[in-house]
């Protein structure tokens, strides 16, 4: 059993990393939360033993050393099993910054072990494009899946980089005259902005730190495009 891919990560991960990831982890298949299910209780116990290897310095490096002396004494096989692969996978807008965890599923005709199944743990306020490498379990040396992040495209959001796209439709009087309207960010939570008055169709108003986690922290901007139908009135001519 490989620690690292018990928690979903790879040997290169940081402590941090590893106890969140076993936070996720530990809560997701908590036996008071499957109860019944020995399946969840074996997982349980997996991640607690990882947890308790990985995160002290000192059983981790013995741990390691143990992992590479394995690898050199795996044996060579005359099949090819392709051991390094690379997939993309998309994400909701939301997931990125609550985290979430994914079941990486390997099917390698190659692999006598049959099908590979591994989790992937996704940390909160982690930024799109960010990379991933899983840790495969084969016994013949092992590879890694290279996991890629996307942003799903959806109806409320566009994604650019790190930045979030909107529309705001206001009405024509509120275009003249200014004031505040409330739009939802990527976690539905409401917030205020202020229109200036006689602003423009079309035009963008930023919303600081509203965006999507950056790769070297903070986040990126919420940006709101207003739009509004001007207002036509038609009335019958008088007469002289």
């Amino acid at each position: 059993m490989n620690h690292y891919a018990t928690l979903g990560l790879d040997s290169l991960c940081t402590l941090e990393q590893i106890r969140a990831a076993y936070r996720i982890l530990a809560k997701q298949h908590h036996p008071d939360l499957n109860p019944h299910s020995p399946e969840a209780l074996r997982r349980t116990q997996e991640l607690n033993a990882a947890h308790e290897i990985l995160s002290d310095s000192e059983r981790r490096s013995a741990y390691d050393c143990e992992l590479a002396a394995a690898k050199r004494s795996a044996p060579r096989r005359s099949g090819k099993i392709e051991r390094n692969l690379v997939q993309e996978v998309q994400l909701q807008i939301e997931e990125f910054l609550r985290g979430t965890s994914l079941e990486v599923r390997v099917k390698d005709p190659a692999n006598p072990g049959g099908l590979e199944v591994y989790e992937l743990v996704v940390p909160p306020n982690t930024a799109p494009g960010t990379r991933f490498n899983v840790p495969r379990s084969d016994p013949f040396g092992g590879g890694f899946v290279k996991v890629r992040l996307r942003a799903r495209p959806g109806f409320r959001f566009k994604v650019r980089g790190s930045d979030l796209r909107c529309d705001l439709r206001i009405s024509a009087q509120r275009a003249t005259q200014g004031g505040v309207e409330m739009v939802s960010n990527a976690t539905g939570a409401k917030l205020r902005v202020t229109i200036p008055p006689r602003v423009g169709r079309g035009e963008v108003l930023r919303i600081p730190g509203e965006g999507l986690p950056k790769a070297r922290g903070s986040r990126g901007d919420l940006l709101v495009r207003i739009t509004y139908r001007p207002e036509v009135q038609i009335s019958r001519q008088t007469k002289r």
